[in-house]
């Protein structure tokens, strides 16, 4: 007999369940005569369920039957005095256009709050899911009077934010993460959406005139974190700086906020407020590791900027730093980068190469030898070691399987055998790369792979291919005016080869290192013009755009390249960073 009734209840439920899933079917097709047949069932099986009731009232004012709709909600009203029923009959009242009885019901729901202050989680709800916000904001007000402890602020802001009201929306918000600390990540994200990159925006204003008068009137690290976070979407790095110094002088238990402001505005190209961090930074800090990075950084900085009457006084410092600090395995990023200063900007192989030996004799790990050996192997490519260098690269392959920097050591093994001409040893080792767990390495040597691919078969002998590979070695090699001239040869002498499209892409991005921009747009509009079908058709786009947008001041010509990758080429790795420019450019918030 147990057993039968176990049945019986399981087959019950389980036509109860398929009975369910019809009725959702219909109404999700807009079928609602048929759903409300299908709920009306459901219903009087479970009386008590409100999916089921919501759906039934969807469905009879989806279906004009404002009158059914109406008296189902009195009869429910009758057995359950449920005050988000009132705000629906309200409704159906405004569908009928009975204003008064509208008005009659929306009121006894937010009378009920004053009775019971907790219904205000069903009343508001049911305000917002038919777009009446200004009862909405009234219901949530109405409960946080009548009991402080509710915390309805971030419902209040997100209203406010649909309505348009900026400055009672950002007020809502920072209220919130005032009593909530730990939602700030989440708060910035929301705010992201009506704030600009123009720091003329209106948006932008009012929110730094909140953030400032609460820092005047409420102290609290809360609200220097975020203006820093503000200026930082304006790329005005010497104000987040300003905020995150005072968040440092009353927190001085970590520079790392410090460190990775240095490291936005490197990556943004805005170098001298990056060098002023990493020197306060290097003036203030207690620990060794953050001291000697923000030295290597600020060092990477100073090379970067290429300034050849800087050298001497580049090799200067690392050699003070190797005195005052040692050469030992904390300074080995300093170390690595010292050798390759000296090789690639002083042209010193034979001392980097020395150099570097001797810190091999240290005691380190396999993983740290490795980063010495990879740069050993770059030096050897430098000086057309290719056989020598190809041993360092192997060794790590073999001591460190399956890690990152093996992996990065195998595309340098493709790397050197294609610049010494050997393209189907590099493509052996690309197809497997190509399954990298290194996002970058996996992109690096795809883009190798298909540029062999595409261009070997065309010419028996590989002319044009191996001239490209030594215009890439001499990029490699810091020599870009000899990449420049064997690039203008293939452009001359292989006219009609599939490769011109790709020589154009490399010697524009030369060109741009050179700041040579208008070279550069010349070489980009060649591609576009000439070449609309290809692979670099979206980074032709691209590129041109960031040279309009950055160099020459024409931001609507810029505006117009965005615009087209965004409607022609919503494939390309661009499209995410196109939208944001072009919406930045149009004067729209950041998403």
């Amino acid at each position: 007999m147990r057993f039968l009734f176990v049945l019986s209840l399981f087959i019950s439920t389980s036509v109860f369940a398929q009975d369910d899933v019809l009725a959702k079917e219909y109404f999700i097709n807009s079928d609602f005569e048929k759903a409300l047949l299908e709920y009306k069932k459901l219903h009087d099986k479970s009386p008590s369920n409100l999916s089921y009731i919501d759906k039934i009232i969807i469905s009879h004012q989806q279906l004009e039957q404002y009158d059914e709709s109406e008296a189902f909600l009195l009869k429910l009203l009758q057995r359950i005095k449920y005050p988000a029923f009132m705000v629906e009959l309200g409704y159906n009242y405004q569908l009928k256009n009975d204003v008064e009885n509208a008005t009659l019901n929306y009121n006894k729901a937010l009378a009920s709050i004053d009775e019971n202050p907790s219904n205000v989680f069903s009343v508001a709800r049911n305000f917002q899911n038919h777009s009446l916000l200004d009862k909405a904001i009234i219901a949530y007000e109405k409960a946080m009077l009548l009991k402080p402890d509710y915390n309805f602020n971030l419902q209040l802001a997100q209203l406010y934010g649909e309505k348009g009201d900026m400055e009672k929306m950002f007020v809502g918000y920072m209220n919130f993460v005032q009593s909530n600390p730990v939602s700030l990540g989440n708060i910035k994200r929301y705010i992201n959406d009506f704030i600009s990159e123009n720091n003329d925006n209106e948006n932008n204003i009012l929110l730094r005139k909140i953030l400032l008068k609460k820092i005047q009137q409420e102290p609290n690290l809360i609200w220097n974190e975020m203006l820093s976070w503000l200026f930082i979407q304006q790329k005005d790095f010497k104000k987040a700086f300003t905020q995150e110094k005072a968040i440092y002088n009353r927190r001085p238990e970590s520079l790392t906020r410090i460190e990775d402001l240095a490291t936005i505005a490197s990556n943004e190209n805005d170098n001298d407020i990056a060098k002023t961090i990493y020197t306060f930074i290097i003036e203030t800090a207690q620990d060794l590791d953050t001291l000697l990075n923000a030295h290597y950084s600020l060092l990477q900085l100073e090379t970067k900027e290429g300034l050849k009457e800087n050298y001497n006084n580049i090799n200067s410092k690392y050699l003070e730093l190797f005195k005052e600090f040692g050469t030992f395995s904390q300074t080995l990023n300093l170390q690595i980068s010292y050798a390759h200063f000296l090789a690639f900007y002083l042209n010193k192989t034979n001392d980097a190469t020395t150099f570097l030996e001797e810190t091999l004799k240290l005691p380190l790990t396999e993983l740290q030898k490795a980063k010495v050996k990879l740069e050993l192997g770059d030096i050897l490519v430098l000086q057309e070691k290719f056989n020598q260098a190809l041993i360092y690269y192997t060794q790590i392959q073999r001591n460190l399987k399956n890690s990152t920097i093996s992996q990065e050591a195998r595309y340098k093994v493709a790397k050197t055998s294609y610049y010494k001409g050997d393209f189907k040893w590099a493509e052996s080792q690309l197809k497997i790369l190509k399954a990298s767990t290194s996002q970058l390495i996996a992109n690096d040597a795809l883009a190798l792979k298909l540029l062999i691919t595409d261009n070997k078969y065309e010419d028996s002998l590989q002319t044009a291919l191996k001239l490209y590979a030594k215009a890439d070695l001499l990029a490699f090699q810091n020599r870009n005016n000899d990449a420049i001239n064997v690039l203008s040869t293939i452009l001359k002498e292989h006219k009609t080869e599939p490769i011109i499209a790709q020589t154009l892409y490399k010697q524009a991005k030369l060109f741009e290192s050179k700041k040579e921009f208008e070279k550069a747009k010349s070489n980009y509009e060649s591609i576009m013009a000439n070449y609309r079908e290809g692979i670099l058709i979206d980074d032709a786009h691209f590129m041109l755009a960031k040279l309009f947008e950055n160099y020459f001041n024409q931001p609507e010509k810029a505006k117009t390249l965005y615009e087209q990758i965004i409607f022609n080429y919503a494939d390309s790795i661009y499209f995410v960073d196109a939208r944001k420019r072009y919406r930045a450019l149009r004067g729209d918030a950041i998403n």
